[in-house]
């Protein structure tokens, strides 16, 4: 018997619909599971599924609240879910959530639905909501910038970082650093030397008689340079002569080793490796990215090199420094030793907070120090900064060097630090310095 044309499609296309809704409700517990087990194990305080509409979520009731309970959690139907500037405000119009939770987190949720219902809906409230979902700094950083005029620093392009240190004889400075060290030169401004420490990682000398700082000031900064050669670099150091000022003493379950040596006028440099250590199971893998830098000068410390730098920087208020260069900045936290926190700030550079009763360094009004960050865009940084006023500057508009060789400007972080933003241009002088930021020009 010959069965219908009509028939055989109406057939094929019930059995194709019926699989794809049986497969859509498959994929619904699957991701309801992930949620409860994250809410499970604390990853996340809440978890929501994807917007449902109401027959969905009929349908799915009855398994969501065994899967809840197979995991020890609860599940709630949020028919009306808030609005924050971290999400669109659509994204679950006409839709319910099914929000798998904790008794606490369930309350905190609530709390934050009255803060809004009763018209307060900042960039605050919707980080309180992203942290109510478990999710780090810079992912919420990701999601405001995409719904908001919210923007950070890797918005604008992070080519390396720099750190600028000031000195009233400049030429043994220069000469430390690069015949000692083996430092390559990456240009010479004459009253400013800039050295290459490892593949974006640079370092500064200045004359204090044309910098923003003196000499004398505090020198409340340490330059961490990373090896994993340290009983090499520490043998070479002391044949240079060169002060110690902590010995180098390896322990076998230490999560780093080191020891700090001073530079010609007091600067603390750290010779650090990092181990194999639950602290630093980020750091480990970044770092092997890139290859440690050799030294630049035939037979000035021959085989040896770093792969990195940390600039530590030293504060009384840890949690205020923190949000800073997590929020405004928008860097990612690498490193948490608890007193001392590193975030990465390009491939190769990071910025390290201490408290400053942990650290080899207290706390001081004045330093001389700047902490720089060499950017794609500094315009449209300054421009946003300016407009949002996100943190105090000391200027009014863009230092323009000469020959238009850079642009730039200097702000404040919460420490006093002076943060400076610097954009380098095609000139002569700059030649070698932008070949190792990627001619970001060209």
């Amino acid at each position: 018997m010959k069965i219908p044309v009509c028939l055989l499609l109406f057939v094929l296309l019930f059995s194709s619909c019926q699989e794809t809704k049986e497969n859509s409700h498959q994929k619904h517990l699957g991701n309801m599971t992930a949620m409860a087990e994250m809410v499970a194990a604390d990853v996340k305080p809440l978890a929501l599924s994807v917007p449902l509409t109401s027959a969905e979520a009929d349908a799915l009731w009855h398994e969501a609240s065994a899967i809840a309970e197979n995991y020890g959690v609860e599940v709630f139907r949020e028919t009306d879910l808030i609005k924050t500037m971290l999400f669109s405000e659509s994204v679950a119009d006409g839709k319910e959530v099914l929000v798998f939770h904790k008794a606490n987190a369930l309350e905190a949720y609530l709390d934050l639905k009255k803060t809004i219902a009763e018209g307060k809906n900042s960039v605050d409230e919707a980080r309180r909501f992203g942290r109510l979902l478990g999710y780090p700094n810079q992912h919420i950083n990701t999601l405001l910038a995409k719904n908001t005029e919210f923007r950070s620093l890797p918005d604008f392009g992070i080519l390396g970082t720099n750190v600028f240190l000031y000195y009233k004889d400049l030429a043994a400075a220069k000469d430390f650093y690069h015949q000692t060290l083996g430092m390559e030169i990456a240009s010479d401004y004459g009253f400013a030397v800039t050295l290459r420490i490892s593949h974006d990682a640079f370092l500064t000398l200045v004359d204090e008689a044309k910098g923003m700082h003196k000499a004398s000031e505090p020198k409340t900064v340490a330059i961490a340079l990373l090896t994993d050669q340290l009983p090499e670099w520490y043998a070479y150091l002391q044949g240079k002569n060169v002060p110690i000022k902590y010995t180098y003493k390896p322990k076998e379950n230490n999560a780093h080793d080191g020891f700090v040596a001073i530079d010609p006028e007091g600067y603390l440099l750290e010779f650090e490796m990092f181990k194999q250590h639950e602290e630093n199971e980020l750091l480990i893998p970044q770092m092997r990215k890139f290859p440690a830098l050799p030294t630049a000068l035939e037979g000035v410390a021959a085989g040896l090199g770093f792969y990195g730098a940390v600039t530590w920087t030293y504060y009384q208020d840890m949690p205020e420094a923190e949000k800073f260069y997590e929020e405004i900045m928008g860097l990612r936290l690498i490193v948490d030793q608890g007193w001392a926190k590193v975030y990465q700030v390009s491939e190769t550079g990071y910025i390290g907070l201490v408290d400053e009763r942990r650290g080899m360094h207290t706390f001081s009004g004045s330093k001389a120090v700047n902490v720089s960050f060499l950017l794609g865009d500094v315009s449209g940084w300054f421009d946003y900064i300016k407009k949002s006023q996100s943190f105090p500057l000391r200027q009014d508009s863009l230092e323009v060097g000469p020959e238009g060789k850079y642009k730039g400007f200097v702000g404040f972080d919460p420490g006093g630090y002076f943060v400076e933003f610097d954009q380098f241009f095609p000139h002569p002088d700059n030649e070698r310095l932008l070949e190792y930021l990627g001619n970001p020009q060209k």
